[in-house]
Formats: C-alpha cells, sequence, structure tokens
C-alpha cells in the first residue's frame, strides 16, 4: 500500500518558510482544513440523500408495476371500482411526492447546518487570528 501523506502537513512546512509577523500560519492552516472537512461532510450528506431519493423512487417504480399488475388480473369493468383504484393511484402518488419532497427538504437543511456551523466558526476563527497579542 502507497503511504498516505498530510497534505496540510506538507503545506503547513511550505507555509512556515514565509514568516508573517503576526500571522499564525499553523492555525491559518487549521482553518482551511476545518473548511475542507465542512464541504466534504456537506457533499457526504447531500451523496447519502441522493442515494435516499433512488431508493425511494425505486420503491415507488416498483409498487406502481405491482398495483398495474393487480389492476390487470382483476379487470375492472366496475366503474365505481375503476374511480376507486384510480383515487388510491393519486392519493399514492401525493404521499410519495411528499415522501421525496421531506427528503429533499431535510437533505438540504442538513448540508446547509454543516456548513452554516462551519461559516461561524471561521468568522470566529479570523477574529482571533486578527486580535493583537
Amino acid at each position: 500500500m502507497a503511504e498516505q501523506t498530510n497534505p496540510f502537513g506538507d503545506l503547513k512546512k511550505m507555509l512556515e518558510q514565509f514568516k508573517v509577523p503576526g500571522v499564525d500560519m499553523s492555525a491559518l492552516v487549521e482553518s482551511q482544513r476545518k473548511d475542507i472537512e465542512a464541504i466534504v461532510e456537506a457533499n457526504k450528506t447531500a451523496y447519502d440523500s441522493m442515494q435516499a431519493l433512488a431508493r425511494k423512487q425505486t420503491e415507488m417504480l416498483s409498487q406502481a408495476m405491482q398495483d398495474i399488475q393487480e389492476a390487470a388480473k382483476i379487470g375492472i369493468a366496475d366503474p365505481g371500482k375503476q374511480t376507486e383504484v384510480a383515487r388510491n393511484a393519486c392519493v399514492k402518488a401525493l404521499e410519495d411526492m411528499k415522501d421525496l419532497a421531506e427528503i429533499a427538504r431535510k437533505s438540504q437543511a442538513d448540508a446547509m447546518a454543516s456548513i452554516t456551523k462551519r461559516a461561524n466558526e471561521h468568522v470566529d476563527e479570523i477574529k482571533k487570528m486578527l486580535q493583537r497579542k
């Protein structure tokens, strides 16, 4: 296996060569590392949500196909029964759309919460870095 290197450690060493008075290069590199981790976490949340949406859509399609097969077996000649089947299909479609919308909403909220949290931390870090010592 190839040995993993820490890209932030290498960056830190490189930046330390350029000593800038009043700038804590270690804190700067650490802040950037946390920013990247927050982006990775938001992307993971989005990816997990896309998978959940795909699973839900697959489930919806499978259920729809089963319902169609059942309706074909019954051979609905009764108009009242046809209306009931159509109504049930519409209700199910609306419930499924609601579920998909909720998955998408939760995904966006989770990703945004992760980014917002990191943005607030970043502002605090900048304030600390700018304080005179």
